[in-house]
């Protein structure tokens, strides 16, 4: 069942897709999410064939000298498998965008205006190691009514298709279209350029991976793209922090799991706080195995590796983090402006002035208050699962979940009318 090609089949199956859109703008949401649950039911039945795919994949990639963070991200487990599944159910449970009315009026002439949610049709997303990510475009893509063509790289590759097939299987059984879901094969970048360059084929395209990937599709694509980006995501201390809580946001939104876009990669602390912080905070990073790279208020501690401008602009996604003290609030902004990447970025005080402040000067997807960047998530911000993170500012920025994958058309109506 599973459609897995190489170049000189992206426009094939790009074709397929646009034909099981059209199928699929047809179905009712009972249609969508009773094929939702069916296909969260096979993963759990695939389980242990996933799970061997998945076996084939982390072995290579632990061979070839795949980092570290990359093998976490695409190592999976049974409770991983589970919580790809739930991931489908809780999507299932949402309401449906496709048909909402998001806004309308009656013009002076009497002809009568609905501007109306709709799929974008087909989506195509390419992306780095995480399987977790081809359930999750899966089934929002569906739950939107739009068709998805799935390229993951080479390290995800028994992985990918392993998932695919029992999609597939899943929509077939469930009335759907098998080509609602498929997974666009071949070795090399010459499949993902045939998809950045299938204007009329596919309706969007989504790059979610490291920067380099990102940088080379929004610079080659010539289909339009929804830029996600790479997270180098601040936490500030202020001056009017709880520092025992603050210690606690530090670590574990650093330490908890590194390997992820949403981890924090910069630590600034408040110098009117930082002869109190630094002694809590170096010490128990580096008890986590964190490497610190700080400048010299952070250097004076054993351990402490200098900080350079690289660091300060690194996405790690490892058990390293930047860090630095700043004079002030105007400092810790002035630094973020420079270095974030525009992802996630978090204040932990309890002056509401600073909080304020913060929140308004900080031009990035998610702002946090007292919280770990760690939240920056579709499923913990209550959209199920998500597509990715978007950093850009034109129509999705953040989480990315259903209302995300669609786009309006007005609905015009009239009687007899003439300009």
């Amino acid at each position: 069942m599973t459609s897995a090609v190489g170049t000189d089949g992206v426009p094939e199956i790009a074709r397929r897709a646009r034909t099981a859109a059209r199928d699929l703008a047809g179905a009712t949401r009972a249609d969508k999410d009773a094929a939702l649950h069916a296909m969260a039911a096979a993963l759990c039945d695939a389980t242990t064939d996933i799970l061997r795919a998945n076996a084939d994949d982390v072995d290579h990639a632990e061979q070839s000298g795949l980092s570290a963070a990359m093998v976490d991200r695409l190592r999976l487990d049974p409770h991983r498998v589970a919580a790809m599944a739930d991931g489908l159910g809780a999507v299932a449970g949402l309401p449906d965008p496709v048909g909402q009315v998001v806004g309308g009026s009656r013009l002076p002439n009497g002809l009568e205006l609905r501007q109306v949610r709709v799929p974008f049709g087909v989506v195509a997303i390419i992306y780095e190691a995480r399987p977790n990510v081809t359930v999750d475009a899966a089934g929002i893509c569906l739950k939107s009514g739009n068709t998805v063509l799935l390229r993951g790289s080479s390290s995800a590759r028994h992985s990918n298709a392993a998932i695919v097939d029992a999609l597939r299987k899943a929509a077939v059984d469930s009335g759907l279209p098998a080509d609602v879901v498929q997974l666009v094969g071949g070795a090399g970048h010459e499949p993902a350029k045939a998809l950045m360059r299938a204007r009329g084929l596919v309706d969007v395209l989504i790059p979610r991976g490291g920067g380099e990937l990102i940088r080379s599709v929004v610079d080659e694509a010539s289909v339009p793209v929804i830029e996600t980006g790479v997270g180098n995501c601040h936490i500030y201390v202020d001056a009017d922090a709880d520092l025992d809580q603050a210690l606690q946001i530090v670590l574990t939104a650093k330490a908890g799991r590194p390997s992820v876009c949403n981890a924090a990669e910069s630590l600034l602390v408040h110098e009117a706080t930082a002869g109190s912080f630094l002694p809590m905070v170096v010490p128990a990073l580096q008890a986590a195995g964190v490497t610190v790279h700080g400048d010299e208020a952070f250097a004076r501690y054993d351990g402490v590796l200098p900080a350079t401008a690289e660091d300060y602009a690194a996405e790690y996604l490892s058990l390293d983090i930047s860090a630095a003290v700043v004079p002030d609030l105007d400092a810790a902004l002035e630094h973020i402006a420079t270095y974030s990447s525009g992802h996630s970025d978090a204040i932990l005080t309890r002056s509401q002035a600073a909080a304020r402040r913060f929140t308004a000067a900080v031009d990035s997807a998610a702002v946090l208050v007292n919280a770990s960047t760690r939240f920056t998530d579709g499923a913990e911000f209550g959209l199920g699962a998500e597509i990715g993170i978007s950093t850009q500012k034109l129509h999705a920025r953040g989480p990315m979940g259903l209302v995300e994958m669609t786009s309006t058309k007005y609905v015009v109506t009239g009687d007899g009318h003439l300009r």
